[in-house]
């Protein structure tokens, strides 16, 4: 063993080997070292650079002015006014937490309140946190002057929404004309956000939430500006590098007349006001009652290219309210529906049962269809029965209103008197004779008049009415068939739906639409509520051309017979809205139509009166509704009657685009027009006979 291993003294050393290998070693590392700091200081440079000047700079937007909302002469309907907004800056308060206190009780809040509001997330982290708008002038004023109390405090000066007309005196006059036309402005919400974050929105930012202040919202909330602002290690802002100022929003000029504006809004709510004043023997199966009159709307249109005047929804509401932040008081009775939702637009939204007005409907499927010509006769006994009916007799009858006489007529007089009969006949002839005019001809006319259509007027959120049809009875059953059990399809149905009954709903500003197809002769128009969008310097950045939505075929002896029908209704003196409008001299004359629809049993009907003038050359179309009311020549027309009579000696102007910066700018509100309401109390007249729905006529007339 001893052989094969050597002694250690006999291996021969090697310490330089040992030390080469270690300096190589060594070499390497500072390489590896010297790499680093070579990749660190040059490659990377440009991006740690930007970085550190990322955690230093802060760019903060800036909220534009939001544009105005004008009528149609160039007046503000919304401006802005600048307000003094006390603000505390979250560094602040979080250095020194007792400011929190003494700022909460000079501006009269809680410190909760204060609390809240640093930490809600919808402002912005490196700006001063909104404590109070629109401050008065004494806190601004004490803050100011013990400053030293109060660090991190500061009042600035900010633009809000301001509404500078006032409301004619009146039952409206807590209200604001066109309120729910023109919307109003609350606070950006998450989905908002989202959705319109790559156009510059930012957290806190205002924002449209209704009416026109929603529709043009991309339009009145103009280009945001931007701040680089220089912050400190704690987040603090210690000075400002760099401001591109804001771009004003774009003004939108409507088409809507303020003073006629005015009068739609008080008629209507003094209507209200007086049907729930004057009790009706008549009503809840000749128990008696006083109409509810829940709510009602008004719209004012001009036939001949779609623009909308006034557009009136009872009740109603200020959207000051909503000014500097809408307490939850306030907005709990803003949407307790034991207040009958005056935030409803009920022109747009309200789905109502349409009744006689329907008619213009039926006649123009029957006579052009050929079903009927105009010189066709049928004698209203007052009782229809159906023909060939299944069933026993007394399901099989239908019965006039009370009240309604019977004779011969033909459409035009059919129409003058609102005959049933005449309508209950021409339902059952399309039924009967479905193999030659197809299942759906009244249903299909209603289309093109745009009944049970989108209108495509300029508002959010148009509800979309229904003609009631077998196809609609089928797709409801399949939607919730507890609530619409019946998906059948009788002659009894269709007799019904052709006088506006049953199923069938309708908004009133598709009413508005139908009838100002047929007043200009069958050209379709959209309702547009805005004329032009101008910029802050006067300049005209869009004017909204009419927009043409389709067609409606009316030969020109079909067209006269109906328009003698409509005519007769408020000339003929056994016109059924002939008395409404006695002693009112309109230049060219007016026609119209009643419509009275029962809905619920125990209940006053639906009232409705479509009037449209001069007759010749029709420049005005005037629906209204109220719900709950009674007969539509009672109830509905004397607000028609008010704004014809306005009309009459105010008619609408040409809008005025550019308007005058005079006018835009100005705050001083218009005028109230003045003209004396004339409308009367609902007359007691008797509700028509009812019974089961598809055998006795609800009121029609």
């Amino acid at each position: 063993m001893e052989a094969m291993l050597d002694a250690p003294d006999s291996t021969e050393a090697r310490p330089g080997l040992r030390l080469r290998i270690v300096g190589i070693v060594m070499v390497g590392l500072f390489a590896v070292l010297g790499l680093r700091l070579w990749a660190l200081q040059v490659l990377q440079a440009p991006a740690a650079a930007q970085a550190v000047t990322a955690n230093q700079i802060r760019a903060v937007p800036v909220a534009p002015t939001r544009g105005l909302i004008l009528d149609r002469n160039g007046y503000p309907l919304v401006a802005n006014v600048v307000t003094e907004q006390i603000t505390l800056s979250r560094a602040a308060a979080e250095h020194d937490p007792s400011v929190i206190g003494r700022l909460a009780a000079v501006v009269g809040e809680t410190p909760e309140q204060v609390k809240a509001a640093l930490t809600n997330q919808q402002y912005n982290l490196y700006k001063p946190v909104p404590v109070l708008s629109d401050a008065p002038l004494a806190d601004v004023i004490y803050i100011k002057e013990h400053q030293s109390e109060f660090p991190g405090v500061t009042s600035v000066q900010t633009t809000q929404r301001t509404y500078p007309q006032t409301q004619e005196p009146g039952p409206a006059q807590a209200t604001y004309p066109a309120a729910q036309t023109l919307g109003y402005v609350g606070t950006i919400n998450t989905a908002e956000l989202t959705s319109r974050a790559p156009q510059g929105y930012q957290a806190g930012d205002a924002f449209g939430q209704a009416g026109l202040e929603y529709q043009y919202e991309s339009e009145l909330h103009g280009i945001p500006g931007r701040q680089e602002l220089e912050v400190d290690s704690k987040g603090q802002v210690a000075g400002v590098l760099k401001s591109v100022p804001p771009t004003p929003g774009n003004d939108v000029v409507t088409n809507i007349d303020t003073n006629l504006q005015q009068v739609a809004d008080n008629s209507l709510a003094t209507q209200v006001q007086n049907l729930r004043k004057n009790f009706d023997p008549a009503c809840n199966n000749k128990a008696g009652c006083y109409p509810a009159a829940t709510g009602g709307a008004v719209v004012v249109m001009n036939p001949q290219n779609g623009s909308v005047y006034a557009m009136a929804s009872f009740p109603s509401y200020n959207p000051s309210a909503w000014v500097g932040g809408i307490g939850q008081s306030v907005y709990a009775g803003l949407t307790d529906p034991a207040n009958n939702q005056p935030l409803l637009n009920r022109a747009t939204n309200g789905l109502y049962t349409p009744g006689s007005t329907f008619k213009l409907n039926t006649a123009t499927a029957a006579l052009q269809a050929g079903l009927i010509s105009p010189g066709f006769s049928y004698y209203d006994s007052g009782t229809f029965k159906t023909p060939d009916c299944q069933y026993n007799s007394t399901t099989c009858v239908f019965h006039n209103s009370v009240g309604d006489p019977a004779g011969t007529y033909n459409v035009s007089s059919a129409l003058t008197v609102s005959s049933d009969d005449f309508f209950y006949n021409l339902g059952y002839l399309f039924y009967a004779r479905s193999g030659q005019y197809g299942p759906t001809p009244i249903q299909d006319q209603a289309a093109q008049y745009s009944l049970g259509e989108l209108t495509g007027i300029d508002l959010p959120g148009e509800a979309k009415g229904r003609v009631d049809s077998q196809v609609q009875r089928v797709r409801l059953h399949g939607l919730a068939p507890k609530a619409f059990p019946n998906s059948t399809w009788y002659t009894g149905d269709n007799i019904e739906m052709a006088f506006g009954q049953a199923g069938t709903y309708i908004t009133p500003i598709e009413q508005a639409v139908a009838y100002s197809t047929f007043a200009n002769g069958g050209t379709r128009y959209a309702p547009q509520v805005a004329a032009a969008i101008v910029s802050p310097a006067g300049k005209v950045v869009k004017r909204i051309t009419p927009q043409v939505t389709g067609h409606v075929v009316l030969s020109p002896a079909n067209y006269q017979a109906m328009l003698t029908g409509f005519t007769g209704a408020v000339q003929n003196s056994n016109g059924t809205a002939y008395g409404a409008f006695q002693g009112l001299d309109f230049p060219g004359g007016l026609a119209g139509k009643t419509g009275t629809a029962d809905t619920v049993i125990g209940k006053e009907p639906t009232a409705w009166f479509v009037g449209f003038g001069p007759t010749a050359n029709p420049q005005y179309v005037v629906v209204c509704v109220i719900d709950q009311a009674g007969f539509g020549a009672t109830a509905a027309a004397p607000v028609v009657r008010d704004i014809f009579t306005y009309l009459a000696t105010h008619p609408v102007a040409a809008p005025v685009v550019p308007p005058p910066a005079a006018a835009s700018r100005s705050t001083t509100p218009l005028t109230p027009p003045g003209t004396p309401t004339t409308t009367t109390p609902a007359t007691t007249v008797p509700t028509a006979v009812t019974g089961a729905p598809t055998t006795t006529a609800p009121t029609s007339g």
